[in-house]
């Protein structure tokens, strides 16, 4: 029985430790870029909260992928997300949303940031392109100044109308109400 128990712990604590594997603390997240930098590759730095993964976000992280050979993601803590969006959101955890992104071949890594905006982050990171989506003007993209000034480049790519977090939740709310969805009935 207790083989049983440590077994079933070994396999939630590997499951846990595999589903974050790209989520790194800013320190190494800085470590990472240097060292991607110095063997020549091009690191994309973008970020958000990316609350209920959605096919806008990901045909816009593929677009930002293919700009470069490292994509990193800045992803917006809890407590950031609450103070941008309100008490009501995120509606998924941080580490379930850092799960969800690190499943997706195109990310190659993710660090969280309580701040309201990544500027600190990007700062401290230089990345050598930082991409918004097309919805963003350029003077407005936090960290932009410091990417530019480090000789890097400001992009910002296609958004695909009609997706949003905001859009889904409302949608649900709209279709269920206050009622929890129990099959069909």
């Amino acid at each position: 029985m207790l083989v049983l128990q440590l077994h079933v712990i070994f396999l939630q604590l590997a499951d846990r430790y595999l589903m974050n594997s790209k989520l790194l603390t800013r320190a190494k997240a800085k470590e990472q870029v240097i060292a991607w930098q110095s063997s020549g590759k091009k690191v994309v730095f973008s970020n958000g909260c990316f609350d209920i993964l959605h096919a806008g976000h990901v045909q816009y992280l593929s677009r930002a992928r293919q700009l470069g050979d490292i994509l990193l993601i800045g992803l917006n803590s809890d407590a950031s997300i609450q103070r941008i969006k309100g008490p009501l959101r995120p509606v998924c955890a941080e580490q379930d949303r850092a799960a969800v992104l690190s499943a997706l071949q195109m990310v190659d890594a993710i660090t969280l940031f309580d701040e309201d905006t990544p500027e600190a982050l990007i700062e401290a990171l230089l990345p050598d392109i930082l991409v918004k989506g097309a919805d963003w003007d350029i003077e407005r993209i936090a960290g932009a100044k410091a990417v530019l000034q480090s000789g890097g480049k400001v992009l910002t790519l296609p958004i695909l109308e009609g997706r949003s977090t905001t859009g889904i939740i409302e949608k649900v709310i709209q279709i269920y109400g206050k009622h929890t969805p129990r099959g069909k009935e």
